[in-house]
């Protein structure tokens, strides 16, 4: 159990550290990097607003599946984790990474049917895999979590 506690303290310590770092990626780098995308390139100009969006549309969905995380781990140091207020953040990482994916896939598509290089678009492609199986991984491990709530349940109903 001390290994648990020292792992959820370590993990909430990085937590943080990557919050703190998404969020000055969210105000300063990322609106600062497609400004001088548009001033170094007046040909991609009119892509500056819509993927500043983009891009802080996603760091956003990151920042909800760590407060998510943030909030399963206080259900775990509460052994609380089966239970029904677990469910409810894992649904807010569930909903998070589906919203990342559908722009992923939109800026898949529009990269895809107008790119001059295959570069871009196979790692677009690369990318919507791996959000896909986040994803899918996210919604078995929501199912054995309601599994083992219900059998929780019924152990504690037996008791």
């Amino acid at each position: 159990m001390i290994t648990q506690y020292r792992a959820v303290a370590a993990l909430r310590v990085f937590l943080v550290l990557l919050f703190g770092v998404l969020v000055v990626f969210q105000t300063l780098s990322l609106p600062g990097q497609f400004r001088n995308m548009a001033e170094e390139s007046p040909d991609f100009a009119y892509l500056r607003w819509p993927a500043t969006a983009v891009s802080v549309f996603w760091v956003l969905c990151v920042q909800v599946v760590i407060v998510s995380t943030w909030k399963l781990l206080t259900l775990v140091k509460n052994d609380r984790i089966f239970s029904a207020a677990s469910l409810a953040w894992v649904d807010a990482i569930v909903w998070a990474i589906a919203a990342a994916w559908v722009v992923l896939v939109g800026v898949f598509l529009y990269v895809g049917f107008n790119a001059d290089d295959p570069g871009l678009p196979l790692l677009l492609f690369l990318m919507t895999i791996g959000v896909t199986v986040l994803g899918l991984l996210m919604v078995v491990m929501r199912a054995l979590l309601r599994q083992a709530t219900a059998l929780r349940t019924d152990m504690e109903a037996v008791i």
